[in-house]
């Protein structure tokens, strides 16, 4: 499996590895984890909405809060991403976007969970 880069986003749209998704997603450094990443609250992010990316255990975890930054990423996920020693790193979904590419050209096992519109 290849890595997973991603050619481009857009508001309410992104690019990965040559396929287009226009709902939010999770992107593992080699596979898709979830190509349609609902969560429990639109613009929050709860422990119950990242088991998936825990299970895949990666070393950092890029969240794109938004074309505008709306999305809140609670507290009580980054605790538990903390006792897990993952890095977690909040941005823009643009800003997130190029980070993940970033990240992945150094070798990390890196996750984005990205929200594509607001």
């Amino acid at each position: 499996m290849g890595s997973m880069r991603i050619e481009g986003y857009e508001f309410g749209r992104i690019v990965v590895d040559g396929k287009k998704f226009t709902s939010d997603v999770i992107v593992g450094s080699d596979s898709i984890i979830n190509p349609n990443w609902w969560r429990k609250e639109g613009h929050r992010v709860y422990e119950d909405d990242v088991r998936e990316i825990l299970a895949y255990n990666p070393e950092i975890v890029v969240f794109g809060t938004g074309y505008y930054g709306v999305v809140k990423v609670e507290k009580e996920v980054e605790d538990l991403f903390g006792k897990k020693r993952i890095r977690v790193e909040k941005m823009k979904s643009s800003e997130a976007v190029k980070r993940f590419n970033d990240l992945l050209n150094q070798g990390k096992r890196v996750v984005l969970a990205i929200h594509l519109t607001c």
